[in-house]
C-alpha cells in the first residue's frame, strides 16, 4: 500500500508495531483521580439517601392530606376508615395557585366514601335521612341544626355536593353521571320537585374552569381500564418483539446481505402500504358528512376515535408517510454504491457477534443497572420531598392583608389573622419549613438529580467499554477464532473495573454536566413562559440549541474514545484525542461508511416496530377474523398499540446497540489496520478476507498492491 499523505494536523498515522497484539493487557490505572471523585460521589448519594430515607415520610405520597395536615386511610389513626378526600368546592381546584402550591384552596376532609347524589344544605335540612347523609361531608363537631347562612359562611359544610367518583384516593366529580342537571342559557338549573329549585350562577363558568381536569380524569381512568384488559396481550406483542430481534440477528449471522437488502424492501413496502391504507381512508371519508371538519375546529376531545373520522386526520398521516417514504429512498439512490460495503461491514459484525454471544445478553446487564439507579433516584426524590414539614396559609374568599401568608391552625381563629379577615381559613398549602435542613433541601434534590445522570451515564459508558474491548478481542486475533480470549465479554468488563473506571466516570461527567445545564435551562424556559421579553426567550432557544448539539457531540466523541480506551488502555482524555485524530484522518469514511451502517441497522429496528406495530394494529381493532373474538374491548385501541411500539423499538434497540457498538469498534480497528499494515507477509491485515475484498481494490499502479476505495 503507498503510503497517503496526511494533514499534519490530525496527527501521524499509526507506525507498525510487531508487539500490538489487540487490547493491552499490561496496563495500569487511569484517571485515579476522577475515580476518587466517582467513589466520594457515590459515598455522598448513599449520604443524601439515608438523610432523606430517616427525615422522609412516605405516608406523604401514600395518603392525601386534608385541610389539617391529617393522612387520610392511615392505619392506627382516627381518619383510618376514611381513605378518601373529598372537596367542599372542587370548582377552585382549577386555580392557578394549584400550580404553585399543589394544593386546592378549599376546605377539604377525609371521607369514607364518595358522594353519589346531588344535594344542596338546603334540600338536605328538608330531611332526616338527607341530613344524616349530607353531614358526613361536614366537618367534625358540626351543629348542623343551625340555620343555613351561618354554617356556610364558617365554613362548616359545603353548599352543596355532587355525585363524585374515587381517583388517586380523591373525591373528583362525576360529570358524565350527573343527574337533574340542566343548563339554561348561562345559568345552571338544579330542579327538585315543584316546590323547590336552586340556581347556581356561577357553577357553569367554574365548570368551564375545571373542564380540563374532568376531562384528563376521564381520559386516565379509561386508558386504565383499557391496560387493564390489554396488558396479557401487550406482554405478549413484547414477547413477539423479542424474538423477531433475535430471529433477525441470528439471521443476519449467515445472511447478512440478503436480510439487509430484505430489510430495505421491507420497510418501503411497509410505509408504502401505510400511505395506500391512509389514502383509501381519505378517499372513503370523501363526501360523508361533516368529515371535512379540520382537528382545529374540531378541538381537544377525549374520544380521540372521532380523529379518525376526518379527513383532515389521514391526510396528515399520508404526508407524513410520504415525506418518510421520499426521504429513505433518495438515500437509498444516491448511496447505493456505499450500502454494499455498508453490508461487508455488517457481515463482519455479525461473524464478530457470533463468536461472542455472550454479547447479546450484556445490555440485560445494563437494564437491570439503571433501572436500579433509576429506582434509587426516585424513591430518594420521593423522600426528598416529604422531609418537609406541613405549612398552612391563610385562604380567604375576600379581600385580606394576610392572604396567603402563614399561620397556625390551632390558634387560627383566636388570632389577629381570623378578626380582620371574617371567612378566611387557615388551610394546609404545602410541606415545607425554615428550618436548616428545609434550607438546603433544594440543593440535596440538585445533587440527586445531578449524581442520577452520572450515575446512568457511568453504566451506559460501561457497556460501552466492555463491548468495545471484547469485539476488539476479536477483531485483533490474527487466527480467527483460536486467538479470540475464552470469555471476552468477562475479561473486558475485568479490564474496565479494574483499570478505566475513572476514565469512565471522567466522560459521563462531562456529559453529566452538559445535561444538567440542559435541564436547568429548561427550568428557566417555564419560568419565562410568562414574561414578555422576547430577547430573552430568543437568547434562551439558541442556548438550548447549541447545548443540544453539544451533547450529541460529546455523546460521539465519548464513544469512539471508549473504544480507544477498551484498546489502548490510556487516559480518557489521551483516548479521546486518539480517536479525534483518527477520525479527522479518515473524514470521509467515517461520513460515508460508518453513517450509512447505522442507517441500515436503524432500518432494521424500524422494521421490528412497523411489523409488530402492524400486527397489534389488526389484533386490537378486530381485523384479523381468526382472532376476532380474541382481541379485548377498548376505549382506546391505541393506547396498547402504542405501547407495543415503543416498548418493540426499546427492544430491537437493545439488541441493534449491541450490533451498532460492534460496528463502531470494528470500524475504529479497521482504520487502524489500514496504518499499521500494509498487506504485506511482514505487515499482514488482521481484518478478514471478506472484508478485505470488499473495502478494498487493486491499486492501477501495482497490481499487487491495494488502495483502499
Amino acid at each position: 500500500m503507498e503510503p497517503q499523505e496526511k494533514t499534519p494536523k490530525y496527527g501521524e498515522s499509526r507506525t507498525f508495531d510487531p508487539n500490538f497484539k489487540g487490547p493491552i493487557h499490561n496496563r495500569g490505572c487511569t484517571d485515579v483521580i476522577c475515580c476518587v471523585l466517582f467513589v466520594l460521589g457515590l459515598l455522598g448519594y448513599f449520604a443524601v439517601g439515608l438523610l432523606a430515607w430517616s427525615q422522609g415520610d412516605p405516608r406523604k405520597v401514600l395518603y392525601p392530606t386534608d385541610s389539617r395536615g391529617q393522612f387520610c386511610g392511615q392505619i392506627g389513626t382516627p381518619l383510618e376508615k376514611k381513605p378518601l378526600l373529598f372537596y367542599f368546592n372542587i370548582m377552585k381546584c382549577a386555580s392557578p395557585l394549584v400550580l404553585l402550591e399543589f394544593q386546592c384552596p378549599t376546605t377539604q376532609i377525609c371521607v369514607e366514601k364518595c358522594p353519589d347524589r346531588f344535594l344542596t344544605l338546603l334540600k338536605a335540612m328538608k330531611n332526616q335521612d338527607d341530613l344524616e347523609y349530607y353531614t358526613q361531608f361536614c366537618k367534625e363537631g358540626v351543629d348542623i341544626t343551625q340555620i343555613a347562612p351561618l354554617i356556610l359562611s364558617q365554613g362548616l359544610c359545603p353548599s352543596l355536593i355532587i355525585p363524585s367518583r374515587p381517583f388517586t384516593r380523591r373525591c373528583l366529580p362525576a360529570v358524565e353521571t350527573k343527574r337533574g342537571v340542566s343548563v339554561i342559557g348561562n345559568k345552571t338549573t338544579f330542579s327538585y320537585g315543584t316546590n323547590s329549585s336552586l340556581n347556581v350562577t356561577d357553577l357553569l363558568e367554574a365548570s368551564k374552569k375545571s373542564n380540563f381536569v374532568v376531562e384528563a380524569r376521564q381520559v386516565a381512568m379509561r386508558i386504565f381500564e383499557d391496560y387493564t384488559e390489554s396488558w396479557h396481550w401487550i406482554l405478549l406483542g413484547l414477547v413477539i418483539a423479542m424474538l423477531l430481534s433475535l430471529v433477525f440477528i441470528v439471521l443476519l449471522r449467515f445472511l447478512a446481505g440478503v436480510m439487509v437488502w430484505m430489510i430495505i424492501f421491507l420497510v418501503v413496502v411497509v410505509i408504502g402500504y401505510g400511505i395506500l391504507h391512509c389514502y383509501q381512508q381519505y378517499s372513503a371519508l370523501k363526501g360523508q358528512p361533516a368529515a371535512n371538519v379540520t382537528i382545529k375546529d374540531l378541538g381537544l376531545q377525549t374520544d380521540f376515535a372521532i380523529y379518525l373520522q376526518i379527513q383532515q386526520t389521514w391526510l396528515a398521516f399520508m404526508i407524513i408517510l410520504c415525506i418518510v417514504e421520499l426521504v429513505i429512498l433518495l438515500l437509498l439512490i444516491f448511496l447505493r454504491k456505499r450500502i454494499l460495503i455498508a453490508i461487508a461491514l455488517i457481515k463482519e459484525a455479525s461473524r464478530a457477534v457470533a463468536h461472542v454471544m455472550s454479547s447479546l445478553f450484556y445490555p440485560v446487564l445494563t437494564f437491570v443497572l439503571v433501572s436500579m439507579v433509576i429506582a434509587y433516584w426516585a424513591v430518594t426524590s420521593v423522600f426528598l420531598a416529604t422531609s418537609s414539614e406541613p405549612v398552612f396559609k391563610v385562604f380567604n374568599s375576600s379581600e385580606c392583608e394576610f392572604s396567603r401568608e402563614t399561620c397556625d391552625p390551632q390558634t387560627f381563629n383566636s388570632s389577629n389573622m381570623s378578626a380582620q379577615c371574617p371567612g378566611a381559613e387557615c388551610l394546609f398549602a404545602f410541606y415545607g419549613g425554615e428550618t436548616y435542613y428545609h434550607k438546603y433541601l433544594i440543593v440535596f434534590q440538585f445533587y440527586n438529580l445531578f449524581l442520577f445522570f452520572w450515575c446512568v451515564n457511568f453504566v451506559t459508558a460501561l457497556g460501552q467499554v466492555t463491548l468495545a474491548g471484547a469485539f476488539a478481542s476479536y477483531y485483533w486475533a490474527f487466527k480467527k477464532p483460536d486467538d479470540i480470549p475464552t470469555f471476552p465479554i468477562f475479561s473486558s468488563l475485568g479490564r474496565a473495573l479494574r483499570y478505566h473506571t475513572g476514565s469512565i466516570a471522567l466522560g459521563s461527567l462531562i456529559l453529566s454536566v452538559v445535561q444538567v445545564v440542559r435541564v436547568v435551562l429548561e427550568y428557566v424556559e417555564q419560568k419565562l413562559k410568562v414574561a414578555e421579553n422576547r430577547v430573552a426567550k430568543f437568547l434562551l432557544k439558541c442556548m438550548k440549541c447549541c447545548f443540544w448539539c453539544l451533547e450529541k457531540c460529546i455523546q460521539f466523541l465519548n464513544r469512539n474514545a471508549y473504544i480507544m480506551i477498551a484498546v489502548y488502555g490510556k487516559n480518557f482524555c489521551t483516548s479521546a484525542k486518539d480517536a479525534f485524530l483518527l477520525l479527522m484522518r479518515n473524514i470521509v469514511r467515517v461520513a460515508v461508511l460508518d453513517k450509512v451502517t447505522d442507517f441500515l441497522l436503524f432500518l432494521g429496528k424500524l422494521l421490528i416496530v412497523g411489523v409488530v406495530g402492524i400486527c397489534s394494529f389488526f389484533f386490537f381493532t378486530g381485523k384479523f377474523k381468526a382472532v376476532e373474538q380474541a382481541a379485548p374491548s377498548l376505549n382506546y385501541y391505541w393506547v396498547p398499540i402504542l405501547t407495543v411500539v415503543f416498548g418493540a423499538y426499546l427492544i430491537a434497540h437493545g439488541f441493534f446497540s449491541v450490533y451498532a457498538m460492534c460496528v463502531d469498534t470494528l470500524f475504529l480497528c479497521f482504520l487502524e489496520d489500514l496504518e499499521r499494515h500494509d498487506g504485506s507477509v511482514e505487515r499482514p491485515y488482521y481484518m478478514s478476507q471478506n472484508l478485505l475484498s470488499t473495502l478494498k481494490k487493486p491499486s492501477p499502479k501495482n497490481k499487487t498492491a491495494w488502495t483502499v476505495e
